[in-house]
């Protein structure tokens, strides 16, 4: 009969012990991953239409590629002085469609779009107006210069209020030529 000798528990135990650490060991050395996330821009809180970025109002977030929007932006410097075309809300990522700029004219009003400012002498009227309203712009004598133009932005003053309108590149050269020499008036869609 032959008899089959067993390894000592205790031999047993510092071999898996042994080949375990070799095993950290080998991994530990191994460059690890690198991070898959990338960097967004979000709101650090609630943001309001028509007022110029802070540092303290964004702050960077990683997430997943997969997760990024087309536009969102990740570098802090694109962000900072921008101002918002409408409200952002706390936690959302801030992309250039969202920001007053050549990307949300284009989402506004088209690819062969203009902005042109306006000056509205009634601040009341302005109270009304915010970023995605739709108004037809009028002059004094009834002439309407420009049909369904979209507010991007808007900016109170002693003097009234300064309105961007985003039109077709046409009827805002109109609409512009004539605020330069008469008053013109909104109406709301």
């Amino acid at each position: 009969m032959i008899s089959i000798r067993m390894p000592h528990p205790l031999a047993l135990r510092r071999t898996i012990a042994a080949a375990l650490a070799l095993t950290a060991v080998v991994l530990a050395c191994q460059p690890s991953p690198a991070d898959p996330s990338v960097p967004l821009v979000v709101a650090a809180h609630a943001l309001a239409p028509g007022v110029a970025l802070t540092a303290d109002d964004i702050r960077i977030m990683r997430a997943p590629p997969d997760l990024r929007p087309e536009q969102a932006l990740s570098d802090p410097a694109e962000v900072v002085t921008r101002i918002p075309a409408g409200a952002i809300g706390a936690g959302e990522v801030i992309t250039r469609v969202r920001l007053v700029g050549a990307d949300n004219l284009v989402a506004t009003a088209g690819p062969d779009a203009a902005a042109v400012p306006v000056r509205l002498p009634d601040g009341e009227v302005a109270d009304l107006l915010y970023p995605g309203v739709r108004v037809d712009v009028v002059t004094g004598d009834h002439d309407v210069l420009a049909r369904d133009a979209a507010v991007v932005a808007v900016r109170g003053s002693d003097g009234g209020s300064l309105v961007l309108l985003a039109l077709p590149r046409a009827e805002a050269v109109e609409v512009a030529a004539a605020a330069l020499t008469d008053p013109v008036a909104v109406t709301l869609r």
